[in-house]
């Protein structure tokens, strides 16, 4: 397995692993797992700021829902199924979160004057995968989606998909993708919808992409089975295209699942629905910014940013009142009080992906201070609390 392999460097930190007692799926460490947490709040707060209420959908829904959907129709081998033992009902476990979203808006009348609604989800997702096709946080058999939508009105399109786009972006640069490309996918082979319908779809998705300024390919049959789609493509350190994002545009599911609204005249009409998700998969994300920073991630996303470490075992104690001392202050520190030298710890602290290491000495103990040291070598001697403020817009998101 190649260095740069995103499951070589989760071995290397100590972020996760996988066996055959759960094939396709992972067991994240708790290094791991703090970096998965870093990413979601990350999302959390930007969908939060892009007027998105979080809601939660069941993981199991009845056959039913699905063959209405269309969902049974497109992805039954794919889906996880039981039986419920008294009853004659067959169950599934959610590929997706489109359906259960539908089934909140429709729980209320909604007025035209509500639209746009915009929900969004962490849909933990399952779909059986063939075993030869499962690799790493590539491809799982379970993960979870920034998964959203937006029921709204014909003439709010174009706002929304420019809304869409622009945080998208911002989001990417953020973690440290600045090439992107667009593709429009228009109608696959397989697909439910009338043609007016995906004619319908094909054309305000396709305005909505040069209102917002995006420069595109088209990708003719790719798009989703109820509508077209824009998808957003990285470009990684290493050259590769790699799908994270999308923008669908969907007058299938409201139509096939009855959802409405009601307009200024009192007249039932049905709402467009965009289905939207910056990152797609959190798991597959992750795997690529692991395998774009070579494990390097920037210091707001490593999941120990801060290593203090004692140079002499007479220093212990303070190394621990400073790793506290930056907790508090929301830092993510560990203290190293390993009595091992300090070039080891530097090794160890490399190895582990911690972007900053402080060193204590007995100079930093009289004095207050802490010598930081990053990972280009470059070291300065600063007080505690000069060194927390300095970090923070580094550190913080």
């Amino acid at each position: 397995m190649d260095d740069n392999d995103h499951r070589a460097i989760a071995n290397r930190m100590d972020l996760f692993h996988q066996q055959e007692e759960g094939p396709g799926m992972v067991f994240w460490h708790p290094r791991g797992f703090t970096l998965y947490r870093v990413v979601e709040d990350y999302i959390r707060r930007e969908m939060r700021r892009g007027g998105f209420r979080e809601v939660r959908s069941p993981q199991l829904l009845s056959r039913a829902l699905w063959e209405r959907s269309g969902h049974w129709e497109k992805f039954r081998d794919n889906m996880f199924t039981l039986q419920e033992p008294e009853e004659e009902r067959a169950l599934a476990l959610k590929p997706m979160s489109c359906p259960g979203h539908v089934q909140i808006f429709r729980k209320r009348l909604r007025s035209f004057r509500d639209l746009p609604l915009r929900f969004c989800e962490f849909g933990a997702c399952h779909r059986d995968e063939p075993s030869g096709a499962v690799k790493g946080l590539v491809r799982t058999r379970s993960f979870v989606q920034d998964d959203a939508h937006v029921f709204c009105r014909d003439d709010q399109i174009e706002a929304e998909v420019a809304r869409f786009s622009g945080r998208l972006h911002a989001v990417y640069a953020d973690f440290g993708f600045d090439d992107v490309r667009v593709a429009f996918s228009t109608r696959p082979r397989q697909r439910v919808g009338s043609d007016a319908l995906w004619d319908r779809a094909e054309a305000a998705l396709e305005a909505a992409a040069l209102a917002a300024g995006l420069d595109y390919r088209r990708d003719p049959g790719e798009g989703a089975f109820y509508g077209p789609k824009l998808d957003f493509f990285l470009r990684d350190r290493s050259g590769r295209e790699l799908q994270c994002g999308t923008v669908q545009l969907d007058y299938v599911l409201p139509e096939r699942l009855d959802a409405h609204y009601v307009d200024a005249e009192n007249r039932k009409v049905r709402p467009v629905m965009i289905h939207h998700a910056i990152l797609g998969s959190l798991e597959r994300f992750i795997g690529v910014l692991l395998e774009h920073h070579r494990g390097n991630l920037p210091l707001w996303l490593a999941p120990e940013q801060i290593a203090v470490a004692s140079i002499g075992a007479a220093q212990a104690g303070y190394a621990e009142r400073v790793a506290a001392a930056l907790e508090d202050e929301g830092y993510r520190a560990i203290a190293d009080t390993r009595p091992e030298r300090l070039s080891r710890k530097v090794v160890d602290a490399r190895e582990a992906g911690i972007p900053l290491l402080m060193a204590i000495g007995k100079r930093e103990e009289a004095e207050g201070s802490v010598t930081l040291r990053r990972r280009d070598g470059r070291q300065e001697v600063l007080g505690l609390a000069e060194a927390a403020a300095k970090l923070r817009a580094e550190a913080f998101r």
